[in-house]
Formats: structure tokens, C-alpha cells, sequence
């Protein structure tokens, strides 16, 4: 849903003759209304997203709907992820203060954000330099010092760093890449939408124990498709 006109309104204060947004104010009924009234209830996904302003990392004209229930266009044919599906994949994978975690499809960069408010470090893969610039200028400024990021074929992975705790891939795949389960640690957890290019697709939740792999069908999700080199 996009925000009412009386409900902007309503959050809106005049300066010097220009509307002035409370985004804050924005923010927190996006995680009451949206996230804490389904089922989102990781204290510590919840508390990284009331904090991270969601608006910075949409274009300018977006950012009025910033904080409504829809994935947005951020340009180069791609999307920004709801604000849910971000919450749901960021508690799916239980981030924890110590945990290392690998996106693949940086995006906007806010998905790292909010993983950077929680866990020790975030490393990220962008394959089309556009957005991993642009996203890596915008971390840098927001001073997400536990942030690396990496332009490339998230296929493969980022073998250097690995094993990961966990991995968060935040495209489309029609497989689940072989690289990424390899570079899942024992006991880690991967979350990733799996399915058919241009349409419904398997957001999967894959555990490894002792060499085993595990994988569990969350809900049916649609993602802008997994891009190769």
C-alpha cells in the first residue's frame, strides 16, 4: 500500500515554504503496521530497521513512499525489496552480533545496512557497477565501516572471506549456486528465492549441519532475476 494524502499530511511540517517529510515518523509506523502486525518479531531485526532511513537509498522522487508495503525502482531495471521481505529475510537467518553474513545483489545497498546494524560484518556483491558504486558511496557516507563491498558475479560467491555464517541472496536464482552452499559454514543458514525466471518463485531457507543440507520452503515470493556475466 502507498501512504493516504491525509496520512502525509498529517506527517508533514512546513519550513521556509517547503514540505518537510517526518521520515522517522514514517519509519516507526512502517514497523508497527507492517512488520510487527504480521510476524516479524526479532527484536534486533526490528530495532536495525526502525533505525536505518529507508528513504536514502530510493531516488528522490520515491522517497515519499519510502515506508509504504511495496518493493520501489531504484533504476538499471531493479528494485528495492519491501520492507517486510527485507525484515523477513534478515530474521530468517537469526543474525546475531558475531555472525559474518555474504549478500549477493547489493542493490541499494539497504539490505546491507540493516544486516550492518546487527551483525560483526556484511560482505556484498553487486554485479552491475551502476548500483555497487552508488551503493558503496552511500554505505561509506552512512559510515557502515563493517560493510565491504564487491562488484561482480555473486554467483561464485566471495570464496577469500569465506565460510559465512550465513547468506542472503536478494535475486531471483533458478538454482541454488553450488559456490554458495560450499561457502556456507557448518551450522549456517542461507535464505534465496529459487524458481522460474518471470514468475512465482520459492523464497527456500537452506541449514547445513554436519555436511548435510536442508532446505525449507518459506512462501512464494517475486524477485527480479539472479544476473550472470
Amino acid at each position: 500500500m502507498r501512504w493516504g494524502l491525509g496520512v502525509l499530511f498529517s506527517l508533514t511540517t512546513w519550513l521556509n515554504g517547503q514540505a518537510q517529510i517526518d521520515y522517522h515518523a514514517l519509519r516507526l509506523a512502517m514497523v508497527e503496521n507492517q512488520l510487527m502486525e504480521r510476524d516479524i518479531y526479532d527484536r534486533a531485526t526490528l530495532r536495525a530497521i526502525s533505525k536505518v532511513p529507508r528513504h536514502l537509498f530510493v531516488p528522490k522522487e520515491q522517497q515519499v513512499y519510502a515506508y509504504s508495503d511495496s518493493p520501489l525502482p531504484i533504476g538499471e531495471k531493479q528494485t528495492i525489496s519491501q520492507p517486510y521481505m527485507v525484515a523477513y529475510m534478515t530474521q530468517a537467518i537469526k543474525p546475531k552480533s558475531t555472525k559474518k553474513v555474504l549478500e549477493i545483489g547489493t542493490g541499494s545497498g539497504y539490505q546491507a545496512a540493516v544486516l550492518a546494524e546487527i551483525v560483526d560484518s556484511v560482505y556484498t556483491i553487486e554485479i552491475i557497477p551502476e548500483l555497487g558504486k552508488r551503493a558503496k558511496k552511500l554505505l561509506d557516507d552512512m559510515e557502515y565501516g563493517n560493510v565491504v563491498t564487491k562488484i561482480g558475479d555473486g554467483y561464485h560467491g566471495w570464496e577469500e572471506h569465506a565460510p559465512f555464517d550465513a547468506i542472503v541472496v536478494t535475486a531471483g536464482a533458478e538454482e541454488i549456486p553450488k559456490p554458495l552452499i560450499e561457502q556456507l559454514k557448518d551450522g549456517g543458514r542461507m535464505i534465496i528465492p529459487v524458481g522460474p525466471h518471470h514468475g512465482i518463485r520459492d523464497l527456500i531457507l537452506l541449514t547445513k549441519n554436519r555436511g548435510k543440507i536442508k532446505t525449507k520452503n518459506m512462501m512464494s515470493v517475486r524477485f527480479v532475476p539472479f544476473t550472470r556475466q
